[in-house]
């Protein structure tokens, strides 16, 4: 079972790479959604069967949010690029900006065994929730051909933005209140 859960976070970790080619070059957007899909969902299961099992490790926990984080950032510059779209380059560039200003706290705070400032919060497995969903939405926009839904996903990625946007705080408080 350890290696099944393993293997869902590497699963993660190509699939970004993997997603932003379907895009780019083959403009497959069918199957990249198909993709980001299946990665959503294997950022679920991942945790809740360590959970479940007993399974959690430091290198899950580590990998975990890298995988997202690596997912996600493809996704993003590959859509940006796509739609040719400053508005979800400038907001996703934003919300990847929060992604690596988090993981520095992270460094700093498990350097200083101030590890439970920066542990994932309730919000922040929203935030990652929201965002995945605002890429599906985009992708399945992109593959029905319709202006209607893109229009949606812009909405989500302002939701997305607000939401990366308080979870960062929140961390960058709680490192600094000390």
């Amino acid at each position: 079972m350890k290696n099944f859960i393993q293997l869902l976070t590497y699963f993660r970790i190509i699939a970004g790479p993997i997603i932003f080619i379907l895009i780019l070059i083959s403009q497959n957007y069918g199957l990249a959604l198909v993709i980001l899909l299946l990665a959503s969902i294997s950022d679920y299961w991942d945790g809740y069967l360590a959970r479940k099992y007993s399974l959690t490790s430091i290198e899950g926990a580590v990998l975990d949010p890298i995988a997202d984080k690596i997912l996600i950032t493809f996704t993003i510059i590959a859509l940006s690029l796509d739609l040719a779209s400053t508005y979800v380059a400038f907001l996703g560039s934003i919300m990847l900006a929060r992604e690596y200003w988090v993981s520095a706290l992270r460094d700093l705070n498990a350097r200083e065994g101030n590890a439970s400032a920066t542990q994932v919060t309730f919000l922040a497995k929203i935030k990652t929730f929201v965002q995945l969903a605002t890429l599906i939405l985009f992708l399945l926009g992109l593959f029905l051909g319709s202006a209607l839904t893109l229009f949606i996903a812009n909405l989500f990625l302002f939701l997305a933005l607000i939401i990366t946007i308080q979870t960062g705080l929140s961390y960058t408080i709680a490192t600094f209140k000390r």
